[in-house]
């Protein structure tokens, strides 16, 4: 029974797989995907995007960090895909499900559910490229307008070879409005034979259960709820054997706040870091009040000692308690 922590572009990047897997639970995480167009990426370009790869694969907290390919041509994919493994990646993912229209005006992620055929010859592509010790897995959401050709798509990924399907339980254009449709990975996993893994709309250790119930799925991706609550796996896993810890309360959240925030300023002008802890912010107000007041208090600060001042002084004056049951949370507004 897995958890991976979802890619997410411009969102989950090394810092933040870092800081997540360290608090624990997480037994895997996928890159933000590399964009495949025509040509060979250097290496350089998969570092960045998976630092993983200079310490074979991992996290500091040595979870194993996938590597998400995203492209259309099936030749350019596989020589991409071939120059991941041999940097490093412990397995190759690609990407049938970003719902980006710059992306899928390129015929890039979601796009592609369109095309189950297309699908199949990529995957099929790296399948016969890349060493066969090496997982070839592939990310899919139910379809692009409906799910006409959901289970077509599944099985063409299954025929060309991919090891599992991770499905986001929503269509494109559904984006990321709930609910997300957990009964159909019950159908999908009905008509493949390898593992499909439960994506959607997973905020509380609440909505893990009952989408392991709904769905018969034993691995779960979480996406937006772990970068809410970053404990969330950790709660799930001591759940799982039955040893209940308390949730991270907001002085626990300081110091991720703090080294993400520092760790951002040694490569991000002072402005760019500060919108990626905006960012971040944003999504922690589903889980923690406090994370509400800080927003406010640093929204049109970019100094980084003043925001550091505000980041120390929330630790000591905000709320602490997270939001604990569905019914609490705040509803996403349109920044989530």
């Amino acid at each position: 029974m897995r958890i991976i922590l979802a890619p997410m572009e411009g969102l989950v990047d090394p810092i933040t797989r870092d800081l997540i897997t360290r608090l624990g639970g997480v037994d895997q995480c996928v890159t933000e995907f590399v964009r495949i167009t025509n040509t060979l990426l250097p290496p350089k370009v998969f570092y960045r995007l998976a630092p993983e790869l200079l310490t074979e694969g991992r996290t500091a907290a040595g979870t194993p960090v996938v590597v998400q390919l995203l492209g259309s041509d099936p030749v350019c994919m596989a020589e991409n895909a071939c120059q991941a493994a041999a940097l490093g990646a412990p397995a190759i993912d690609v990407n049938f499900g970003c719902p980006a229209k710059t992306v899928n005006r390129h015929r890039g992620g979601a796009a592609l559910l369109r095309e189950p055929e297309l699908m199949q010859r990529i995957v099929e592509a790296l399948r016969q490229a890349v060493p066969k010790a090496i997982p070839v897995t592939a990310k899919m959401r139910l379809g692009y307008d409906d799910t006409a050709l959901t289970l077509d798509c599944a099985r063409a990924l299954e025929a060309a070879g991919a090891a599992e399907i991770t499905v986001h339980a929503r269509t494109k254009v559904e984006g990321y409005r709930p609910p997300a449709h957990w009964h159909w990975l019950a159908t999908i996993r009905e008509a493949v034979s390898v593992p499909v893994v439960a994506n959607g709309e997973i905020w509380t250790c609440d909505d893990y259960d009952t989408c392991r119930t709904v769905s018969g799925c034993d691995d779960v991706m979480l996406g937006r709820g772990l970068v809410a609550r970053p404990d969330l796996a950790r709660q799930i896993q001591r759940g799982r054997r039955h040893a209940p810890a308390e949730p991270l309360d907001w002085a626990g959240v300081t110091p991720l706040l703090r080294e993400f925030f520092a760790r951002m300023l040694a490569t991000a002008t002072p402005a760019q870091a500060a919108g990626r802890l905006k960012q971040w912010l944003t999504y922690l107000r589903q889980t923690y009040p406090a994370a509400a007041e800080l927003f406010l208090q640093i929204k049109r600060s970019t100094e980084p000692e003043a925001i550091f001042s505000l980041i120390d002084k929330g630790a000591q004056h905000l709320p602490q308690t997270p939001y604990n049951r569905r019914d609490e949370i705040p509803l996403m507004d349109a920044c989530g």
